[in-house]
């Protein structure tokens, strides 16, 4: 995070940054060949967002930014690699549209989304919602928190809820873009958020210093240990959150960064808590070791996806021995591989070594 104490309310240390070496790095063994898990139909264009249920079947979140034509959906890909509609987003009812990105599920298996309303057009409008879900279908909509400027990413540890705010304009004036995580319980409805540094739910907050790139915190995953890992996209830096045994924050640290990685999207762990991060900027799959040692696992170059290629990706989600990728397609500029936002509107997958 390379922030100074001073500068933020509750940043609480930095580390060196951690980079590649030799045997898990540049010259680990050769890069994997993702290939083509899903072709997703046309109301699919920018699939995001990616979460397990307990029977093995994985939703993802099409907040449709590619085209908004088609309402936002939640579609459900099934362990033989179907795909059909699960859930159609109501629209929000100030902006009209609904914009599902990060999703998670509890432990009784309601869904949490991030209704990211400032994504397309800067507002305040951003919603936490939870899906009442009863025999695999939704029979229900909470609201978990509303007024976000711009939540993201979404995971569940503990009774609680984590979500990073990508961007907070009301704090940082002229300088470095501010970001955070907000911590909700697990029950909690009907949260006014403010985007201030005085929100009581505000667990931890960043620095972007990559002022070509002012993006904030996007991707966050637990490990088996309990720690938070938490992705700055545009300083293409993993930040290690840990905490003491009543939750409360002791350390927010750079864990790893590598000059192969130029962003980082969505993050997922496996269960050696090795951390695959989506680097979004580069169509890029990045592993991180436990140890914070950075290797390219796959990489593609601007492509259509049509074979399998990454495509932008924006979330890596670990089924068995595989990764599977959701493909944004859509966001670009001189530091993005991808080009245009082009049919089809794909899922990638990286079969590991066994």
């Amino acid at each position: 995070m390379l922030v100074r104490p001073a500068w933020l309310l509750f940043a609480v240390g930095v580390s060196a940054v951690l980079f590649s070496d030799a045997g898990f790095g540049q010259d680990a063994a050769p890069l994997a060949q993702p290939e083509l898990l899903a072709t997703l139909p046309e109301i699919c264009p920018t699939p995001d967002g990616l979460a397990m249920d307990a029977d093995g079947n994985v939703i993802i979140a099409c907040p449709n930014y590619g085209d908004p034509t088609h309402p936002a959906v939640l579609m459900k890909l099934d362990k033989e690699n179907r795909v059909r509609l699960f859930w159609v987003a109501p629209p929000h009812p100030a902006t009209g549209v609904a914009c599902p990105m990060g999703i998670a599920f509890g432990p009784g298996g309601d869904l949490f989304i991030c209704d990211n309303q400032g994504w397309a057009k800067p507002n305040d409008k951003g919603r936490i919602l939870r899906l009442k879900i009863k025999d695999g279908f939704v029979v229900g909509v909470d609201l978990v928190a509303y007024g976000m400027s711009h939540p993201n990413g979404i995971r569940v540890h503990k009774g609680h809820l984590y979500v990073t705010q990508s961007l907070m304009p009301k704090v940082g004036g002229d300088g470095p873009l501010v970001s955070a995580v907000y911590r909700f319980k697990i029950d909690d409805k009907g949260i006014k958020v403010n985007n201030t540094l005085d929100d009581a739910n505000v667990l931890t907050t960043f620095k972007t210093l990559n002022m070509d790139c002012q993006y904030g915190v996007d991707g966050l995953a637990f490990d088996s240990k309990g720690n938070l890992f938490v992705g700055n996209f545009g300083d293409a830096t993993l930040h290690k959150v840990t905490f003491d045994a009543k939750g409360n924050v002791t350390g927010n640290t750079i864990f790893a960064g590598d000059k192969c990685m130029k962003s980082i999207d969505g993050i997922c762990t496996d269960p050696d808590d090795n951390i695959y991060v989506a680097d979004f900027s580069n169509n890029a799959i990045c592993v991180v070791s436990p140890e914070g040692k950075v290797r390219v696992l796959a990489k593609s170059p601007d492509c259509d996806g049509s074979k399998g290629g990454l495509d932008q990706p924006g979330e890596p989600l670990i089924r068995g021995r595989e990764v599977i990728v959701s493909c944004f397609d859509m966001v670009t500029g001189p530091d993005k591989l991808n080009s245009g936002h082009d049919k089809p509107y794909t899922m990638s997958v990286i079969k590991l070594d066994k």
